[in-house]
């Protein structure tokens, strides 16, 4: 499996598991629809999970008059994956997890999910 493709079943992972509180493995065997397991896929999913705490307090810190609560649920997974990659994965580069987020962004966000998303990650990685 490509890992934009990785990506985008991971955000689909994410996003049933924060509406629905489905479980990780559920929701991961859901979003494959029958097709092979994917390792880049679980990592991204699990270790989203394992670390979500320090993931939504990066998001918070850098939204400016707003809550993550009042976020679209897209776009909060969406960050969520992508500051996972930035802070905690060793083998994406920082660019390339950026770049993922505001395409994956672009076909399951709203028309200013890229950008609001570009900005968000630029806050992140100028850290």
């Amino acid at each position: 499996m490509k890992r934009r493709i990785a990506r985008e079943k991971a955000l689909q992972a994410l996003y049933q598991i924060d509406i629905s509180g489905t479980e990780p493995a559920e929701a991961i065997e859901f979003v494959l629809e029958d097709q092979k397991a994917d390792l880049f896929l679980q990592n991204l999913v699990e270790g989203t999970l394992k670390n979500l705490q320090e993931i939504d307090q990066e998001i918070s810190k850098h939204l400016e008059n707003w809550s993550i609560d009042r976020l679209s649920k897209v776009d909060v997974n969406i960050l969520r994956l992508a500051i996972y990659e930035i802070k905690f994965s060793i083998d994406v580069p920082e660019n390339v997890a950026i770049n993922e987020a505001i395409e994956v962004a672009k076909k399951f966000g709203d028309d200013k999910s890229g950008k609001f998303i570009n900005g968000i990650l630029s806050k992140v990685k100028g850290e």
